[in-house]
């Protein structure tokens, strides 16, 4: 016997469904970001944690995300607020790239272009299922300005179209203390590069 076939609106359920923590992975989860938020005052001066909570516990969808880059070692943490929004903007704050999303070319086009040792997944195709934006070059100029990050590892950062057009994509790193944008082909992966992501909520 056939399985009855999903409605359009069943299906939606069910991802919506997916994307909800459990009450114990939920309460967890807060209590790591609470800890972070109150270890690391420096990224987010003048804001409450107490006004951020309320909007994690509103959103279960974007609770999600934030479990996702948690649990690929993104350490996320808050780094701004946007007053005209409301929404608080949530960064991968790792000391390193996170360690659960390495070895990732940094699209789907680039993936395809290799003949052979192709990496089973990108950075934007990882990005999109975890709800999140890879940090663009400014975002990840002003996350090193608030402490020193990749300084042994690398991370992919958004290319500009007209750059991808061309083949080319973006990573950034901090050696000898400074930060350094460079460039590589967006089909290359390497064991100690992943990507940086953001979540406004």
């Amino acid at each position: 016997m056939k399985p009855p076939k999903m409605s359009k609106e069943t299906s939606m359920k069910g991802a919506e469904t997916q994307k909800k923590l459990a009450p114990d992975q939920r309460e967890e989860l807060l209590r790591v970001l609470s800890a972070r938020f109150h270890k690391h005052m420096n990224r987010h001066k003048g804001l409450e944690w107490a006004e951020v909570k309320p909007k994690l516990e509103a959103n279960a969808s974007k609770l999600w995300s934030l479990h996702e880059m948690e649990r690929t070692g993104g350490e996320p943490d808050v780094v701004g607020h946007d007053n005209k929004t409301g929404e608080y903007l949530f960064v991968d704050c790792s000391p390193e790239t996170p360690q659960g999303r390495t070895s990732v070319c940094y699209d789907r086009e680039g993936l395809e272009s290799r003949k052979e040792h192709k990496p089973k997944n990108t950075a934007m195709d990882m990005a999109a299922a975890m709800g999140i934006e890879l940090l663009t070059e400014e975002q990840y100029q002003e996350l090193q300005q608030l402490g020193d990050f990749d300084t042994k590892t690398s991370s992919w950062i958004k290319a500009p179209a007209e750059m991808r057009k061309l083949g080319g994509a973006l990573y950034g790193d901090r050696r000898y203390g400074r930060v350094f944008v460079g460039h590589n082909g967006a089909q290359s992966y390497y064991g100690a590069r992943a990507f940086r992501g953001s979540l406004r909520v």
